[in-house]
């Protein structure tokens, strides 16, 4: 896989996804960026989850001019909370080049929208209804588009959207660049791709075969906040014999393996930032046993071969379902069981189901350890500890000074004593991490994103989150939570979607 720097990207670009803690491309997104960034057209078949909003986002963002103050590109979404994900996404990827994205979706007033396209977004991403209802307002003209995206094709397909993207369609400039995504190519998009684009180059991504099914699977659901305290307390419960702990970032990675440091655990972090002296010296601790937990970006354990791995632990769960597996395999080989366990934010629990969905397998959840079975599990490594040397080592020598001991002592007290003096308690040595934003899970229409805000304006908070035929009213609520209102009406076009 390539790194986004090998992508030839400028630099507010790159620093943007670095900002935005990516490293290494999916396939669809070092197959197609390259493409796109030379101006031709392209069809992207990928399925749910293979990054395919960063691979059009990144270079449309690229290819629009910062000073330019009109509408440059428009993407079209099947739903309203697609569009409102994938303009947030954009403004990512867009924040250091002052690239602006609006959402523009029915369900939100078409006024408030009006005004909003007033401070000129460089960006318009929109499900077709509503952009259809500017149009004949005169309120967003086409004539200055230089990239036109279609996401989710055959999603808007399935919701009758088909006339509105013809039409839409033919009032945008023909020199313009078409990329065109979907999971699926049914005949009706393959005509619009024969009618609209201009010999387009077919990028196609197969869905993953490898599978993680030796590998037991647990997730804990936990805040941002307490992630480093269960962290803690599964270790010492699970006391692995070689572990890897996954960090989104480098920052995380040097963060991480400080603050276990500081705890009292072996720890050491790898990244790509480190000279290739220093990755070999801590590789080869972690595979001689003198480092028990590695902490790691993807980037950096890629193609790790290391035996004897029991447990892998995501502190950070993946951004995509390829980076899930790909974790989890570093465990559990040559025939050996393995233990993979993620925490889970409650807003990450999108990203969870589509890992599921991808995988095939569901995914034990567990509840967040407790301090007493902490202790306890420190207490069980002790006596197998205890017991080990009483079968393999000389003890011969210490029996003398143990009498001396039992003289004056009980045994039980005796050994409660020595058992507390071996076993490692917990440590609450306090611990600042810098807090991550979420993965981004599977939204409807299978983006790989989800549960976000958007990040411009005053966007209202009633009516996100719905699919584009479901009308919603969540008065004091977003789109993250609260009840839906019931469906109003069976076409989503009437709705202004």
């Amino acid at each position: 896989m390539a790194t986004f720097t090998d992508l030839s990207l400028s630099e507010p670009v790159i620093r943007s996804i670095i900002n935005m803690g990516f490293e290494e491309t999916t396939p669809i997104q070092e197959q197609t960026i390259p493409t796109a960034m030379e101006g031709r057209d392209l069809i992207g078949q990928a399925q749910t989850g293979t990054g395919k909003t960063a691979a059009y986002g990144i270079p449309l963002v690229e290819r629009i001019m910062s000073q330019a103050e009109h509408i440059q590109g428009i993407v079209l979404a099947p739903t309203r909370e697609l569009a409102v994900q994938v303009a947030e996404e954009l403004n990512k990827i867009g924040q250091f080049k002052r690239i602006n994205a609006l959402p523009i979706y029915g369900g939100q007033g078409i006024d408030w929208q009006i005004r909003a396209l007033k401070k000129r977004p460089h960006i318009i991403v929109a499900t077709p209804g509503r952009l259809m209802d500017h149009m004949r307002r005169k309120t967003i003209r086409l004539h200055e588009i230089k990239i036109v995206v279609l996401d989710e094709a055959d999603e808007m397909l399935n919701m009758g959207f088909l006339d509105d993207i013809e039409t839409i369609l033919k009032e945008i400039p023909e020199e313009r660049q078409t990329l065109l995504f979907s999971a699926t190519m049914p005949r009706q998009i393959q005509n619009i791709a024969q009618r609209f684009m201009k010999n387009p180059e077919l990028i196609s991504i197969k869905a993953t075969g490898v599978t993680v099914s030796d590998i037991e699977q647990h997730y804990v659901e936990v805040t941002e906040r307490l992630k480093f305290d269960v962290l803690s307390r599964i270790l010492d419960i699970q006391s692995p014999d070689l572990s890897i702990v996954f960090a989104r970032t480098k920052r995380r990675v040097d963060e991480l393996s400080e603050a276990l440091s500081k705890r009292g655990y072996s720890a050491e972090g790898i990244h790509g930032d480190l000279t290739q002296s220093k990755r070999d010296s801590v590789l080869r601790q972690f595979k001689d046993g003198t480092i028990e937990v590695l902490v790691a970006t993807d980037v950096a354990a890629r193609g790790l071969d290391i035996s004897g791995v029991t447990h892998v632990f995501n502190f950070d769960i993946p951004q995509d379902p390829e980076s899930y597996v790909h974790r989890v395999g570093r465990t559990g080989r040559a025939g050996k069981s393995g233990l993979a366990i993620t925490l889970v934010t409650p807003r990450e629990i999108g990203m969870l189901r589509l890992i599921e969905s991808v995988i095939k397998r569901r995914i034990i959840r567990k509840p967040i350890p407790t301090i007493v079975e902490a202790v306890q599990g420190q207490q069980r490594l002790t006596m197998t500890e205890i017991l080990r040397v009483i079968a393999e080592e000389d003890i011969e020598k210490y029996k003398g000074v143990a009498e001396d001991l039992l003289a004056e002592n009980d045994s039980v007290t005796l050994l409660s004593a020595a058992l507390k003096i071996i076993t490692k308690e917990p440590d609450n040595v306090e611990v600042r991490l810098t807090e991550a934003a979420p993965a981004r899970g599977r939204s409807m229409g299978g983006r790989n994103m989800g549960n976000a805000r958007p990040q411009q304006g005053n966007f209202h908070r009633d009516g996100y989150g719905q699919k584009v035929d479901t009308w919603s009213r969540r008065k004091g609520a977003d789109f993250r939570g609260g009840t839906a209102a019931p469906q109003r009406g069976r076409d989503n076009k009437r709705n202004g979607q």
